[in-house]
């Protein structure tokens, strides 16, 4: 019998190494699995390279995380000097990638789609585009990007049964689709568990092939 559910954050986790990738969806904290960032922090894996769409606010668990030391890298689509990111990169104790954020929904959804690269016009006369390749398109300029897949990425869903089935509520839907597809684990955490059958298809957001493990959270 196919049962994704795990009964704790340190299962839910389990086996994220050093080095890896993590994808952490969410626009501030709106979508954002934040108990399942918590249990990362909790877990301990270092030297992590971590995409989400911003550095958080100070005093966040994304700040937190950061200021501990445990990001390598951060790809994200701002960072504000004043704060713990911008501080941690002014100081030289982190790398930032920014992406614009259209270009870093793009890049995920490639990689889980299997698309080896694309053409944007996005960035394409800016210093974003220095040393990288610009080819003109319908009289535009346009950027190669590359897809950006994650070791793990870190889902907030509303809905989930027992085989990860996922919907989204409002807002909370952002990078999360995308996101599930591009990581080799894909680990949610629901608010709310239904029945196998209860989800009509067409509601199902992120069908449960992408989905590895979910975490079941109040709230």
């Amino acid at each position: 019998m196919i049962d994704k559910f795990v009964r704790s954050t340190a299962e839910a986790l389990d086996g994220v190494p050093d080095g890896a990738t993590v994808l952490l969806a969410g626009f501030g904290d709106v979508g954002m699995a934040t108990a399942l960032l918590e249990g990362l922090i909790e877990q301990g894996a270092k030297d992590l390279v971590l995409v989400c769409n911003s550095g958080g606010r100070d005093g966040s668990a994304v700040a937190r995380l950061l200021t501990l030391g445990r990001v390598r890298k951060l790809i994200c689509s701002f960072v504000r000097a004043a704060s713990d990111a911008g501080r941690l990169l002014l100081a030289g104790r982190l790398e930032v990638e920014v992406v614009p954020q259209g270009t870093l929904a793009e890049r995920m959804r490639a990689a889980g789609a299997g698309i080896p690269a694309f053409y944007t016009p996005t960035g394409a006369d800016t210093v974003l585009a220095e040393g990288r390749e610009v080819r003109e398109i319908a009289g535009r300029p346009c950027l190669l990007e590359y897809p950006l897949a994650g070791d793990v990425a870190l889902i907030d869903a509303w809905q989930a049964d027992r085989w990860g089935n996922l919907t989204y509520r409002e807002t909370q839907r952002n990078f999360n689709p995308v996101m599930a597809m591009a990581a080799k684990l894909t680990v949610a955490q629901t608010r709310h568990v239904v029945d196998l059958g209860a989800l009509a298809p067409e509601h199902v957001m992120t069908p449960g092939i992408f989905v590895n493990r979910v975490l079941h959270v109040s709230g």
